[in-house]
């Protein structure tokens, strides 16, 4: 337990109501969360919370260090309008950022109020991760366990997600007619990326969290400015099964150049938890207390989750409220009722977590 802790103090189902709909309300798009992290630090200095805001805009509030609770401030961009929409017996929240990832963002702030766990607002997941990392780096102490934000449904355990590589390939031939039958850089980039898809070509009857899955996610090429070369760049990325190492895939993506060159820019390892660590264990009894059939979940994205696996050397699991199929969909959307039992869970979750 960190020396430092708060008193749990209580918060309404509807101030945290409140503190969702602000969140969702003030845009926040990776490198924009200024705003919004002010909104959280309002929020944990109303509940006489010791919490500031870092060097890189995480928000930091310390307290029982039993488990982390941390999910990140930044949503991909696009404006969607802010509107409680009546739906029978719930209320519907629209906007971004409603399921992506400011609905876990906001249970898990309310929770850690309620409980005195320590929390963190991360800011960058969406891009490079710039938050976690800063935070694996600066704290002195790892938790004894963390709680990840991502939708997962309120009744949903993530307990894993593939890895990612992440590069660009560069290659440059000289200029000629176009009738010539030697390939100019643009053929040689296509002809890699042709083969390195060939060689990880998975089963039709393997789970795809099981495969390395490969994705060209930007190319540009044509002549030169001065017309005596062709060139051809393509950024890349490959996703990484728990079972590989991404060492190993990234030098079998290699292998397959003859011409050109990668140069890599991010990777991040794989994470795969069990299903009997003490905090699976803690969100399968809070689920069942809280209604819910509880569902063990395998991603084949990344998360934050990555970044602290490979950094620390404690049990965690991902989760919160939202229906991961709408994250950075135009009709984002959350129903209320489900980040209110969210929260319930979360905070049993970090009371049987303190009290052990």
């Amino acid at each position: 337990m960190n020396a430092d802790s708060s008193e749990p103090t209580d918060v309404s189902a509807a101030e945290a109501r409140e503190l969702l709909i602000d969140l969702v309300s003030i845009p926040s798009p990776t490198r924009e969360e200024r705003e919004a992290a002010k909104r959280l630090v309002e929020f944990f200095e109303v509940h006489d919370r010791e919490v500031w805001i870092d060097a890189v805009g995480n928000v930091r509030a310390p307290a029982d260090d039993a488990v982390l609770l941390t999910s990140h401030i930044d949503t991909v961009p696009g404006d969607i309008p802010v509107e409680v929409e009546e739906s029978g017996d719930d209320e519907i929240l629209w906007g971004r950022g409603s399921v992506d990832a400011t609905g876990p963002l906001a249970a898990m702030a309310a929770a850690a109020v309620r409980t005195g766990v320590s929390f963190v607002g991360v800011v960058g997941e969406e891009v490079d991760s710039k938050g976690s990392r800063y935070l694996v780096d600066d704290r002195e102490e790892q938790p004894d366990a963390v709680v990840n934000g991502e939708p997962s449904g309120a009744d949903g355990i993530t307990l894993g997600y593939r890895g990612l590589i992440a590069g660009t390939y560069v290659a440059t031939s000289e200029s000629g007619h176009t009738s010539r039958p030697d390939p100019n850089a643009i053929q040689h980039a296509v002809r890699w990326w042709s083969a390195v898809e060939e060689y990880f070509e998975g089963d039709e009857y393997e789970p795809v969290f099981e495969q390395v899955t490969t994705k060209p996610v930007d190319i540009e090429g044509g002549v030169s400015d001065d017309g005596l070369s062709v060139e051809a760049t393509m950024d890349v990325q490959l996703r990484v099964p728990p079972a590989l190492d991404v060492g190993a895939v990234r030098e079998a993506t290699e292998a397959e150049l003859e011409v050109g060159t990668v140069t890599w820019k991010d990777k991040v390892p794989p994470v795969m938890m069990s299903p009997r660590t003490e905090v699976a264990r803690a969100f399968r009894v809070a689920i069942r207390k809280e209604g819910g059939d509880p569902r063990l979940v395998r991603k084949t994205g990344t998360s934050d989750m990555n970044i602290y696996a490979g950094a620390w050397d404690c049990p965690m699991v991902t989760y919160g409220p939202g229906d991961s199929d709408l994250d950075h969909a135009p009709d984002e959307r959350l129903p209320l009722s489900e980040f209110d039992q969210s929260v319930s869970v979360l905070e049993r979750v970090a009371r049987t977590l303190s009290e052990q």
